[in-house]
């Protein structure tokens, strides 16, 4: 379908119903847990901790970082969007299972829908909406949707039209149960959080590392690479390392986390650059007892911190299992 040795495809190169080339499958090793932790600074307490995931799961095996797993699944689906402009929202993902390190996964991404955009001055673009799914050694892991903007040839686009749904609806707790793995939380901390609850994260953080992490991940958009691709000659950092260091403030205000099993959505809603300055602010919406712990609902607004403004470039709407 595509010439892979181009940087491609244009947004007029897309079919609905085609499936991108893949990019090649990765096994998953302690170094990877690691890198991810240099990067984002996640604190899960089952990845760090080998006698404690023991002790819960019963597993004499080493858990994969949910992050992890999760930004190899985007990396993997960028041969889409080597000429994204944005991305736009993930939406509608499931982490099907846990995974432990030794597994190797592999992504396949089909396009399901597209949408002409207005131009912008002399840039042609449009929306291509990407249905992925990523499985291991042990079946599927993790399925969700992206939508990107990705640049066009023009003049003349192609007049697509498709309704491109936005990001997506809130899903039951209730229907999410049996996601749970069947594992013992009763070792780890519970935190009192009342529902609609409030809570910033103390600790601000700044983005580094951002292309390594997109290295890391196979991330093939060529704006997190080449500044000279952006609108504005600035790095366009990606925005799943804006959703990490999200990730990684979670773990420390829950410290008790043991699963990522949703998320309802993650909207990037402002551009962010190496070196901005973060804050985020995690919310408690609804709560249900699952297994041996509780499903709880989070609104996690990821702001970014200037000399003289307040700018929110994320909400990261998740999932997770904890005691």
């Amino acid at each position: 379908m595509f010439d892979t040795s181009k940087l491609g495809p244009l947004y007029e190169d897309f079919v609905v119903g085609a499936t991108l080339p893949p990019l090649p499958p990765v096994t998953l090793s302690e170094a990877d847990n690691a890198a991810y932790r240099a990067i984002t600074g996640d604190q899960h307490l089952l990845v760090s901790d080998v006698p404690a995931y023991a002790t819960a799961s019963g597993s004499a095996g080493r858990l994969a970082n949910p992050g992890v797993v999760m930004h190899y699944a985007m990396g993997q689906t960028t041969m889409a969007t080597r000429q994204a402009i944005a991305n736009l929202y993930y939406r509608s993902v499931r982490f099907l299972r846990p995974v432990e390190l030794g597994e190797t996964l592999r992504t396949t991404t089909t396009v399901l829908g597209l949408k002409d955009s207005a131009p912008k001055g002399d840039q042609f673009r449009g929306k291509v909406w990407l249905g992925i799914e990523t499985v291991g050694d042990a079946g599927p892991v993790v399925r969700f949707e992206r939508c990107a903007l990705i640049r066009g040839r023009g003049p003349e686009l192609p007049g697509h039209d498709d309704e491109i749904p936005g990001p997506s609806d809130p899903t039951p707790l209730a229907d999410l149960v049996d996601a749970v793995p069947a594992w013992d939380l009763s070792g780890l901390p519970g935190t009192p959080w009342e529902i609609g609850e409030s809570r910033p994260d103390p600790l601000r953080d700044h983005i580094d590392l951002a292309a390594p992490f997109a290295r890391l991940t196979f991330n093939q958009a060529a704006v997190h690479r080449d500044h000279t691709t952006t609108a504005n000659g600035r790095r366009l950092v990606y925005g799943g390392h804006v959703q990490g260091l999200a990730q990684a403030s979670l773990t420390r205000m829950l410290p008790g986390l043991a699963q990522v099993v949703a998320w309802d959505g993650c909207d990037h809603i402002g551009p962010a650059s190496e070196g901005d300055l973060l804050e985020f602010t995690h919310t408690l919406v609804e709560r249900l007892p699952a297994g041996t712990g509780h499903l709880m609902r989070f609104e996690v607004v990821g702001t970014r911190i200037d000399a003289d403004a307040r700018t929110d470039i994320l909400r990261w709407t998740p999932i997770v299992w904890a005691p």
